[in-house]
């Protein structure tokens, strides 16, 4: 089975600009290596986070919004496609995100695949003002806000009344120029809610964090929620991300990985970070693979000072999966 796979770029989020101190430098850093992904055909996409303050802990450092982040690579990328893992639904009406993301797909030329989610970083939400409902309430802004994009992609004067949003007929257009409508990634692994969701909406699902056997446990609930609803399984892309730092053969691990990782020790980096070879890396994925997985979303650190790992990757890794 081929497998496609997409990159995140450096935003900020993670710390990843930090030694440029010039905004202006670091956005075209963060330019320079969707470049470098778009001359790669190994790369399928480039992905952004929808978030507002830094992980783990909030800092005042750089961290580009999202939807500015992909309208402008849309325009400095000519062939990947271009996501969010994943849209907050709570940060934006979903009205307006469909609007959005439909002058998105134009100026992309429709290479736009529009990530949505129920949103968790509760330090960002209530400090821009739109407090942090609880999970169960979310989680219901989420299905209603599943149905409204839809309907805005879909529909000429669509109506939508619920508990937390409606619509009254407005006009959406252009929608896109993707038919039948811009791919709607809906995020996360929850098992009644996010993934039926999915099975309804959705045509593609992020789970599993890499991990083989959550992969396999969530998707088999997909699969039955298709089931339930009259849903073709094969039609929706399954994809997870993963971390990834490539080393060469023989390296000292600790030393290879000092300055992505910082002053966190090697032991606990290598339990979020995937750490090897690119054969070593493919050797990880393959179970992954097997779990169901067609679609992987890497998070590669340092790829603002340094792009030669993102083309290793695509040149020593994705063939393995070909």
């Amino acid at each position: 089975m081929a497998v496609k796979f997409g990159v995140f770029v450096p935003q900020g989020w993670k710390l990843d600009l930090v030694e440029i101190r010039d905004p202006v430098a670091q956005f075209a850093a963060m330019t320079a290596v969707a470049k470098a992904a778009d001359a790669e055909p190994g790369w399928h996409s480039v992905w952004v986070y929808d978030h507002f303050h830094t992980v783990p802990e909030p800092a005042p450092e750089t961290t580009f919004e999202c939807w500015t982040v992909s309208a402008t690579l849309a325009r400095d990328t000519a062939r990947v496609r271009i996501g969010q893992m994943v849209g907050c639904n709570g940060y934006r009406n979903p009205a307006l995100y469909a609007k959005i993301a439909s002058t998105v797909d134009v100026a992309s030329g429709g290479r736009l695949d529009a990530g949505i989610g129920a949103g968790w970083y509760a330090h960002e939400w209530r400090a821009y003002g739109y407090g942090f409902p609880e999970v169960p309430q979310r989680m219901r802004m989420l299905r209603e806000a599943v149905q409204v994009i839809h309907r805005m992609w879909t529909e000429e004067r669509p109506v939508f009344r619920g508990e937390h949003y409606a619509i009254e007929g407005p006009i959406n257009e252009p929608k896109g120029v993707q038919t039948p409508h811009i791919p709607l990634w809906i995020g996360g692994g929850g098992e009644k809610v996010t993934l039926k969701l999915v099975a309804q909406y959705g045509d593609a699902c992020n789970v599993g964090g890499g991990n083989a056997e959550t992969c396999r446990q969530k998707l088999e609930i997909l699969q039955k929620h298709c089931a339930e609803v009259g849903r073709d399984y094969g039609e929706i892309v399954k994809s997870t991300g993963v971390n990834v730092f490539l080393v060469d053969e023989g390296a000292n691990l600790e030393r290879a990985t000092a300055q992505a990782r910082g002053a966190t020790p090697y032991e606990e980096f290598a339990k979020g970070t995937w750490v090897g070879t690119p054969d070593q890396i493919a050797e990880r994925l393959r179970p992954v693979i097997d779990a169901g997985i067609d679609y992987v979303i890497v998070y590669m650190p340092r790829l603002a000072y340094d792009q030669e790992p993102l083309r290793r990757f695509a040149r020593e890794v994705v063939p393995h999966f070909a």
